[in-house]
């Protein structure tokens, strides 16, 4: 049982989206307009995101912005679906974990959540990853079961739920559990930030080298519209049984 009470669930709560990236994946789509903008079953990516944080008691979202960023910013505002808005934009490509170090400089709550802006869920609630959280852990990490996890990798923890290893993609297809791209930090994750890299990765460069990070375990729906074909596949089914 978590030591943190639900009371703390309330009150000035801070998360982290990461929506910096060039998204070059997706092509002619995000050339002129965020990925996390996109529009998906009449809401866009942040409202469906600002939607799950503010049900788990966040009141302000930092938006790690990079490209686009002055698109971004006449888009959303200050405040938007609700949510108060600040940014930390990077003036050079950061990497995931330069972005989240970025970012922090804003932080000033502990635990505080941060989620890949082009992340999906539905049938979630982030309080799930608040709950598992306990003092002296560094971190929850959002751990999604799929069918297939030659795309993405794989995560293996123990019966605790201790991240024991990441590995990557593999040539086999098979069900497993891969990184959800959502996390609950806790501010001492910053201790493994690497002191002589600005452009870092937190999946490369960080995670691997925290020995206190836990996985949520989950077979919530889940979708990364980070590519055309899995974009396409969200707005055909996302929240449409």
């Amino acid at each position: 049982m978590s030591v943190i009470s639900n009371q703390r669930l309330v009150e000035k709560m801070q998360a982290i989206i990461l929506c910096g990236g060039l998204a070059t994946r997706l092509g002619e789509t995000t050339k002129t307009l965020p990925k996390i903008l996109l529009e998906i079953a009449g809401k866009t990516v942040l409202e469906w995101q600002t939607q799950l944080l503010t049900d788990a008691g966040v009141t302000t979202v930092i938006l790690a912005s990079g490209h686009l960023h002055d698109t971004l910013y006449e888009r959303v505002g200050d405040t938007y679906a609700g949510m108060r808005i600040r940014y930390a934009k990077e003036e050079k490509r950061l990497g995931t974990g330069g972005a989240v170090q970025n970012a922090m400089k804003q932080i000033e709550t502990s635990p505080f959540f941060v989620l890949n802006g082009d992340i999906l869920l539905a049938n979630f609630s982030l309080r799930e990853m608040f709950l598992r959280f306990d003092q002296g852990m560094t971190g929850v990490l959002l751990s999604v079961h799929v069918p297939d996890i030659r795309p993405y990798g794989e995560i293996v923890s123990d019966g605790e739920g201790k991240i024991q290893a990441f590995r990557e993609k593999q040539p086999t297809c098979r069900a497993g559990y891969i990184n959800g791209g959502m996390y609950l930090f806790d501010q001492s994750i910053a201790e493994a930030f690497p002191s002589d890299q600005e452009n870092f990765s937190m999946e490369r460069d960080v995670f691997p080298y925290v020995s206190k990070l836990y996985a949520l375990k989950t077979d919530t729906d889940w979708i990364d519209i980070g590519v055309p074909e899995r974009l396409t596949y969200a707005r055909e089914n996302f929240l449409h049984p």
